[in-house]
């Protein structure tokens, strides 16, 4: 439970919103046990044909009268006192307690008879009235508990989901690759849901019904303490019991969570490859994989459901045998006239069957809300488990960090360095080796190679998505992991393969990274990456069109021009382009292309490609084969020299790099 008890400190920040939370409840449970403590007046005096001042003048006059056979008897006694010490002691305890309780009456009786009507049908009028009133009462306040538990979840749930996120959009490109977007998604809204869930579950059920217990408890100890202690004997094997329950229902919702994120994860990759899927016609079995992940997680609700149906019964059972063992004693005390059980005194005077009536209620009162409390069980260890796998992922920080001295980092004008660089994603298993590459501020140059020779990967170091294993990088001479990481990266300009647009208008998506919209840049970069014609014109709101998720109303070529105006937009240092025309039509690359001759003359630009078309913009070529740079120079030179390049070349069936 400790990483549920970060979530409470949360929850605890909103202390106006607790205290309300609590006083509500507090309300709630002292209304609840007055209400049930009508049965004594019921029972002892309206039953009797009495009214409230006429109760007590009988009460009054009963202690007179047992003060002065007490004091009698202590008078006979005290012909031998030694002998009879204990025997006077105990009279003289009853007379006090007499004493107290006429005294006690003889103080109320002017203000009763005064108020209280004298009648005893009047008088179940009265207690009638004031159980509904306070029942009404009570409803007002618990109508109000329930919206102020509701927003103290709701609030921590907002900002538990806004740090999340936060926290999301800090992780190193890595923490992605590991945890899949399912299991991501399903953190951020099903966990944090059962943590916002629990919350709620906490300071409502879990405060409100206790303290009805409590109360209700209070009561009975007030008619008899030694009895009440007598019937909750059972209490603590059972209250064992229910919390070797609680951490197999832990331990059981942890593991539906887990079967919950592969679902989450078969979703997401069967919508994002569908086309795949029914291509290769593979319906059948995705249908038996998602079966798989839907059987597994419905095993653990089973599981789940089978632990939590045992904690109503064991609630209810120690309920019963509560109020049984209190039938038991408590009836042979009545019916008897006894004080005492089993040579230990149980009351300080007889027990009626209105006191009895009340002490049975008190125990009902008790019961039913320690049967409510039978499904708080089960939403408090999914919270726990839930803020266990949350927390797993807030817990995590980035390798990948600013500096804690940053250096200023100046316009590119010398030369951007990869020196001596070596990197893997995972230890053994090297991606690059030795990368030794010097780009001159300014130039073009085009990296080519075999498919998983690491040419994404060695420019997703530029911008730090990775940092190298081994080696550095620098501009200018300064190391990039010595720069903020902001600072590097709106330096840098970069179109991949695999676009992405938002969910947004085609001009917040060109505007993307820019500190504000401005219509006229975007339109201009639109018109450089050659998209301004098709935006106006089969676009039916123009630049105000909303792109859908990830762009899918938008071609594949339309999606890479826009990204390309996003990065014209941005005007960066450094250009990365991979891949950047793979999917534009011929007439497209031509026009892109000479818009990127004059692009890239004022930057340092790094391309992967595969099209001659895009090399011949580049000042040199450069040439990977299995994580080492093979050789490095002009078209024509590695032509000549390199037959790596020329199988590349000459080869048609040469494709986009991993």
């Amino acid at each position: 439970m400790s990483n549920f008890y970060r979530v409470l400190k949360m929850a605890l920040r909103y202390r106006w919103n607790v205290a309300a939370c609590f006083a509500t409840s507090l309300l709630v449970a002292v209304l609840w046990a007055g209400n049930l403590s009508a049965v004594f007046w019921i029972v002892d005096v309206v039953m009797n044909d009495k009214s409230v001042p006429q109760w007590m003048e009988e009460e009054i006059a009963s202690s007179q009268t047992l003060i002065a056979t007490l004091t009698t008897e202590i008078e006979s006694l005290s012909d031998a006192p030694e002998e009879n010490r204990r025997a006077i002691n105990a009279a003289q305890f009853k007379i006090d307690v007499q004493e107290q309780k006429a005294g006690k009456f003889t103080w109320l009786l002017p203000t009763a008879k005064r108020w209280l009507p004298t009648t005893p049908y009047k008088t179940l009028g009265v207690v009638c009235a004031l159980v509904m009133a306070s029942t009404l009462l009570k409803n007002v306040f618990r109508i109000a508990n329930v919206v102020l538990v509701a927003r103290l979840g709701l609030q921590v749930g907002y900002q538990l989901r806004k740090q999340f996120y936060s926290h999301l959009l800090r992780l190193d490109m890595a923490a992605y690759s590991h945890k899949g977007r399912g299991d991501l998604m399903n953190r951020c809204t099903s966990d944090l849901n059962s943590m916002s869930n629990g919350v709620q579950t906490l300071f409502g059920l879990a405060v409100r019904e206790p303290l009805k217990m409590i109360v209700c408890f209070a009561g009975a100890a007030f008619v008899s303490w030694r009895l009440l202690l007598l019937t909750i004997l059972i209490v603590p094997p059972a209250a064992y019991l229910i919390q070797l329950l609680a951490k197999s229902l832990k331990r059981a919702n942890r593991r539906a969570m887990e079967e919950l994120s592969s679902i989450y994860e078969t979703l997401s990759e069967t919508l994002s490859g569908m086309k795949l899927i029914k291509a290769f016609t593979m319906e059948k079995a995705e249908r038996r994989r998602f079966d798989r992940s839907a059987r597994g997680y419905y095993r653990r609700q089973l599981r789940i459901a089978t632990y939590n149906s045992l904690v109503s019964p064991m609630t209810e059972t120690l309920g019963i045998g509560m109020v049984l063992t209190a039938a038991m004693a408590g009836g042979y005390l009545v019916l008897s006239g006894n004080t005492s059980l089993f040579g230990i005194r149980i009351s300080n005077q007889e027990l009626t069957h209105g006191g009895m009536g009340m002490f049975f209620a008190m125990l009902v009162g008790m019961s039913d809300p320690a049967r409510r409390l039978s499904n708080v069980f089960n939403d408090l260890q999914q919270a726990s488990a839930a803020s266990d796998r949350a927390f797993e992922v807030l817990d995590t920080e980035p390798d990948i960090q600013d500096p804690s001295d940053p250096q200023p980092l100046p316009r590119l004008s010398q030369s951007l360095k990869f020196e001596g660089v070596d990197f893997a994603y995972e230890p053994g298993l090297p991606v690059l080796e030795g990368i030794d590459l010097e780009v001159a501020a300014g130039e073009t140059i085009a990296i080519v190679g075999t498919n998983g020779c690491g040419k994404s990967t060695l420019l997703s170091l530029l911008p730090r998505f990775y940092d190298p294993t081994a080696g550095r990088i620098t501009i200018d001479g300064i190391d990039i992991s010595d720069v903020r990481l902001r600072s590097l990266r709106s330096r840098i300009g970069m179109v991949s393969q695999e676009t992405l647009l938002f969910n947004d208008s085609v001009a917040e998506n060109i505007a993307y990274g820019t500190k504000k919209l401005d219509l006229a840049a975007v339109e201009e970069a639109a018109r450089k990456a050659h998209a301004h014609s098709f935006i106006t014109e089969k676009l039916a709101e123009g630049y105000d069109t909303i792109v859908g998720p990830g762009g899918n109303r938008l071609s594949g070529g339309q999606r890479q021009r826009i990204a390309l105006a996003r990065a014209i937009l941005r005007d960066p240092d450094i250009l990365i382009l991979d891949e950047a025309t793979s999917q534009i039509d011929l007439e497209s690359e031509q026009l892109i292309h000479q818009v990127l001759a004059e692009f890239t003359q004022t930057r340092t630009t790094l391309i992967i490609t595969h099209r001659m078309s895009t090399i011949s913009l580049a000042d040199r070529v450069v040439v990977m084969d299995q994580g080492k740079i093979l050789d490095a120079g002009s078209h024509e030179l590695l032509l000549a020299r390199c037959d790596v390049y020329r199988r590349l070349f000459h080869l048609d069936s040469y494709r986009e790099s991993a």
